[in-house]
């Protein structure tokens, strides 16, 4: 009854059903064995027939199966009938397989997902190294006498440049090493000068330092309104060093951080601690692009529930999105470590990246909801139980 059920789902394509209806004795088997497959949502088995469906069934019942995900499916079936006496361990050990599968499909094999999902890992490889950057940053100007604008560009701007830098050519390219050069003369020209030579070294040097930031800034991305803001902010410390009565930075120590800023890749704490959150995340509209759109507002003010729920939605699943005066499905392909950003696509290809609390804010608006409001096999117990409820006879 549970799979008479599921087979007359018409939102269930015709190309994949039949390998729904493959799995219907190898689950019978370990359902007889396995009590608790109908006392818990976690069996394998239903957890499998669960995650294929989501992934199949979106808004449009003539929409087109992947050539490689119908084939994955198949293959899984296979292996299920194959092996009909593992039970438990088969469902636990293809549910597995799948769920890695589905990970390199968007991000390798769907044509729709692909270029996004490429995208949203540099917008996250971008983010975390300048977290990251910022972090070495202040502990590095932690005890130095550096004027605070100068600190802020570091911390705000500059450690954004840096990753950037860092994304496109490594963290020892030439071009990087340039960038992090920049940092170490930015410091040593915002210290307090006390010598007449000092601070016509100074003044020297000013020109070519400043024509060095604004390339940097140019290169993340920064228009040139607000790169003109900077730079005032820059002119305006930098005039304030001329007259500081703050101690000067021994040499030694300034070669020192300079040697620090050039092996800054091997001192950077660990990226799976680093939280992309709203109160530490650089501008991420820095990332919008014609193939990429950054979701940075809607919703409303999530509760702790949703932003947990947020973290539970699976790859693969369909939602419902509004945004922007439009109302379009979207499949979740991709998440990024520990579920800080989230990557929607339209069966077109546009692309939508969330962060985790902005998307949690759709989520309680109801600007995303999922094509199924429960599991499939959930749907398809309810509905065996209320046949039997109208007549028990049929479990003679």
């Amino acid at each position: 009854m549970l799979f008479q059920s599921i087979l007359t789902e018409d939102r269930i394509p015709a190309a994949v059903r039949v390998w729904f209806a493959r799995l219907q004795m190898p689950v019978l088997r370990v359902a007889v064995s396995e009590p608790d497959f109908f006392a818990t949502t976690d069996h394998p088995a239903r957890r499998l027939i669960d995650r294929m469906g989501a992934c199949v069934m979106g808004f449009d019942t003539s929409a087109q199966v992947g050539e490689a995900l119908e084939k994955e499916i198949k293959r899984i079936v296979q292996v299920v009938e194959a092996y009909p006496d593992t039970g438990r361990r088969v469902f636990q050990t293809v549910l597995t397989e799948f769920e890695k599968f589905l990970e390199q499909y968007f991000r390798d094999q769907n044509e729709a997902t692909k270029k996004g999902v490429s995208l949203a890992q540099q917008v996250e490889q971008r983010e975390t190294l300048a977290i990251q950057y910022t972090i070495e940053l202040r502990k590095m100007l932690n005890e130095m006498p550096v004027q605070e604008g100068v600190r802020q560009f570091l911390f705000h701007v500059w450690a954004d440049v840096l990753a950037t830098a860092a994304v496109r050519y490594g963290g020892q390219g030439e071009i990087t090493r340039k960038m992090k050069r920049a940092a170490a003369d930015l410091i040593w020209s915002a210290s307090a000068k006390v010598s007449r030579e000092e601070r016509a070294e100074v003044i020297r040097r000013l020109p070519p330092l400043l024509k060095q930031l604004r390339e940097g800034m140019t290169s993340a991305g920064m228009d040139l309104a607000k790169q003109d803001e900077q730079i005032q902010h820059l002119n305006n410390s930098l005039a304030a060093a001329f007259t500081a009565r703050a101690a000067v930075i021994p040499d030694e120590r300034l070669r020192e951080m300079m040697e620090r800023l050039e092996t800054l890749e091997e001192l950077l704490p660990d990226a799976s601690n680093i939280e992309i959150d709203e109160s530490m995340v650089l501008d991420l509209s820095g990332h919008q692009s014609s193939e990429l759109e950054i979701v940075l507002e809607g919703g409303s003010m999530p509760t702790p529930a949703m932003v947990a729920w947020a973290r539970e939605l699976q790859v693969g699943s369909w939602y419902m999105l509004e945004n922007r005066g439009r109302s379009e499905p979207v499949q979740l392909a991709w998440h990024g470590m520990r579920k800080q950003l989230s990557l929607f696509v339209t069966p077109q290809g546009r692309c939508m990246l969330f962060q985790q609390h902005r998307l949690a804010s759709f989520l309680q608006a109801g600007l995303l909801l999922p094509a199924q409001d429960e599991a499939l096999t959930v749907r398809a117990t309810r509905s065996a139980l209320a046949k039997l409820d109208v007549d028990s006879s049929r479990l003679n």
